[in-house]
């Protein structure tokens, strides 16, 4: 009886998100080809989750120009409004090329095994050895 309630607030949540909120969350996803709603800032992220998440972009060699970041602890309708846009219900979120990817868990995953490279390398969104001022062979 309870799961039903919960429903019932789920989908009353996801008529709550404004269309303003909905198209600044578009408008984020779209701003560079890999995008992570996190909390905190790269720099100093807010939990572990988020730095974790930093992290493994880093490790898989994210190219910074083609990387955003946004954090929802400077705005509440983004914090919630995430969530009801991605039905996804934790933060960090990433996005690869406009497509919800998922959370931490996932991220770690598939940096796991390896999925993450893959997909990374397809978009081609890594960071070349002439972004990073070394010679090219």
């Amino acid at each position: 009886m309870f799961r039903p309630a919960v429903f019932a607030l789920s989908q009353q949540q996801r008529r709550l998100l404004s269309d303003q909120t909905r198209q600044a969350i578009t408008k984020a996803v779209a701003s560079a080809p890999v995008v992570l709603f996190m909390k905190g800032t790269p720099e100093t992220p807010q939990c572990g989750f988020s730095r974790a998440s930093i992290q493994i972009l880093g490790l898989q060699g994210v190219d910074p120009a083609k990387f955003a970041a946004f954090n929802v602890l400077e705005d509440q309708d983004l914090r919630q409004g995430i969530k009801e846009f991605s039905d996804w219900p934790t933060i960090p979120q990433l996005y690869v090329d406009k497509e919800f990817i998922g959370g931490c868990d996932i991220i770690v995953s598939m940096h796991q095994n390896g999925e993450l490279a893959k997909l990374l390398d397809e978009k081609k969104v890594l960071a070349t050895e002439a972004d990073a001022g070394e010679k090219k062979e």
